[in-house]
């Protein structure tokens, strides 16, 4: 066999041999096999036999080589969107809770995730706990705050970093402050309030003209409050400078039981259609939790589009979710549906960037492809190849630079869509749903069928979407390259069904070719340069192939490729 040209494989030797034998599979790059089989095996079946093998062989081997970095800055990394409501139940109340996700931090570790975002936890009359009645404590549904500093202390022992999610839009109409403030409304007999004698009065919106999204203060005839969203989810009065002094005691508090930092839940709406005031306050925010902890991550829900997130930027908050390539009608989808060109998708990341470090050149992007608001992304695809563009889909999310989030189940291809509740779905551990740990969900949640196996089926199957996730987790933490990378398109290579890239940050270089069709690719290696292969991500038994001049990508796959100095 002569010497291959520009191209060069690190792999175990013993594998060699096997890599030889695949080179048959891509019939556009070899002769075909004929009827007696290829020379030295007995017949056409045996070489089929033997060529699925060695493609299975050669991929554990190239990912089993990748080692985890630790060449990453501050804020980078890869978090998992926890629910604790649906995710582990530790007592039989079919209620997730701290203790069962303590219980499962080696599951969230061992498949590759360095932080965890947690959805509310602090006292609440709802399932979701979005509207706070307790700023300090910890959901009785959940456990304790002792189970909560276990669970702190063993986060750290893996090196997982915890956000919590703050919600400082509003609070719960059962919360203190607001039931000081109606009542003392309801006492007025019509003198003007004072808020020196109630200075949780100035908590809140309050006014005597009702306007859209008010509501009438109970006991009263006319005074109403604020509630956006839901009317016993009465908003706050961030101005108030007495609130801010509660606020900063309550990021204290947190920080000081070992939080990261936060999540910070509808920003856009501090004060509906006024960017500049919202700017105000996720600036004091931001300065005020920097001047605690210089270290602390900030991230800013702003569901919007780009144009409307970014400046939100300006407030120095270290990211703001990434909505423009998430969902079914995001970047990421619409990529891998073909509705975009695949070359096109470097490109819509470069764009991107560009906006955003327009107002923050220290941003972090903060890239998701799903959440608990959104409809889960195993419903997104349809058809013979709903499975393998499902995986591409992740891969693409974690490929991304900077701080990556997962919805929890998402790495199980878990469905739901529709009501609220059937996107928050018990965690698929298991088919028996009486299975330990196994949580009943959302008590209003539809009858939802899961379209993919649960964990205990899939962890045992090599081209499950379990191990494609872990996979691609393997691949995102080995290379600093593709967390915190500059990239760059690769126009001379990336066709519509093509996608190529370039990432780099310092010494590291990678090459990044994703092919996003169910037919195979032939890309000519003279176009790349002198690489190595470095990792491969395959959504079935079909190999990467390499002949002298040419790299084979099968249908729905990805290679890393190491670019030489």
């Amino acid at each position: 066999m002569k010497k291959i040209k520009k191209i060069k494989i690190t792999i175990l030797p013993s594998l060699l041999i096997s890599l030889m034998l695949l080179f048959a599979a891509c019939s556009s790059l070899t002769e075909p096999v004929n009827e007696t089989g290829m020379p030295g095996m007995p017949n056409a079946a045996e070489a089929e036999a033997e060529t699925e093998t060695s493609a299975q062989s050669f991929t554990m081997a190239i990912n089993e080589n990748l080692t985890k970095t630790t060449d990453i800055r501050p804020g980078y990394g890869t978090m998992y969107e926890v629910f604790v409501y649906s995710f582990y139940d530790s007592d039989g109340d079919g209620i997730g809770d701290f203790n069962g996700l303590t219980s499962q931090l080696d599951y969230i570790s061992d498949l590759g995730f360095d932080g965890i975002w947690l959805m509310p936890i602090k006292p609440s009359p709802t399932y979701h706990k979005y509207d706070v009645t307790d700023y300090y404590g910890i959901d009785p549904e959940y456990g304790t705050m002792a189970d909560f500093e276990n669970f702190i202390e063993a986060c750290d022992e893996r090196g997982i970093r915890v956000i919590i999610d703050l919600v400082l839009n509003h609070s719960s109409s059962q919360h203190p402050w607001f039931l000081k403030a109606t009542e003392y409304l309801a006492g007025l007999d019509g003198k003007e309030p004072d808020i020196l004698e109630c200075p949780e009065f100035g908590f809140y919106h309050f006014t005597q003209e009702r306007k859209s999204n008010h509501y009438q203060v109970a006991g009263t005839e006319d005074w109403y409050y604020e509630g956006h969203f839901w009317s016993e989810m009465p908003d706050l009065n961030l101005d108030n400078l007495d609130l801010r002094v509660e606020i900063e005691n309550i990021a204290a508090f947190w920080l000081q039981k070992g939080v990261a930092g936060f999540r910070l839940d509808a920003v856009k709406e501090f004060f509906t259609g006024a960017l500049e005031k919202n700017i105000e306050v996720l600036t004091w925010f931001n300065q005020m939790v920097k001047d605690k902890n210089p270290d602390a991550y900030l991230v800013a829900e702003v569901w919007d589009n780009a144009i409307t997130y970014a400046p939100y930027l300006r407030s120095g908050i270290d990211s703001i979710f990434n909505f423009a390539f998430a969902n079914h009608n995001g970047t990421i989808a619409e990529t891998v549906r073909g509705r975009i060109a695949a070359s096109n998708f470097p490109a819509a990341i470069i764009s991107h960037n560009e906006l955003l470090s327009s107002y923050n050149p220290d941003f972090i992007d903060a890239p998701f492809y799903t959440n608990h608001d959104l409809g889960r992304s195993a419903g997104y695809y349809n058809g013979e190849f709903a499975l393998a563009q499902t995986k591409m889909a992740l891969a693409l999310n974690l490929l991304m630079s900077g701080n990556t989030f997962t919805y929890y189940g998402d790495e199980l291809g878990m469905n739901g869509s529709g009501i609220d509740e059937n996107k928050r779905l018990a965690m698929y551990w298991s088919e028996d749903e009486n299975a330990p740990g196994m949580c009943r969900g959302p008590l209003d949640k539809d009858n939802v069928k899961f379209r993919y196996e649960s964990y205990e089926t899939q962890k045992d199957d090599p081209y499950s979407i379990y191990n494609f996730s872990k996979n691609a987790l393997k691949i995102r933490n080995a290379f600093p390259a593709v967390i915190q990378g500059n990239i760059k398109n690769l126009d001379e290579i990336g066709t519509d069904s093509l996608l190529a890239f370039t990432k780099t940050d310092g010494e590291s270089h990678i090459v990044i070719l994703a092919n996003l069709s169910p037919d195979e690719i032939e890309i000519k290696t003279a176009l790349i340069g002198d690489i190595n292969i470095a990792a491969v991500l395959l959504t079935n038994e079909s190999p990467v192939l390499l002949d002298f001049d040419n790299l084979c990508l099968p249908a729905y796959s990805i290679v890393i490729l190491e670019q030489e100095n």
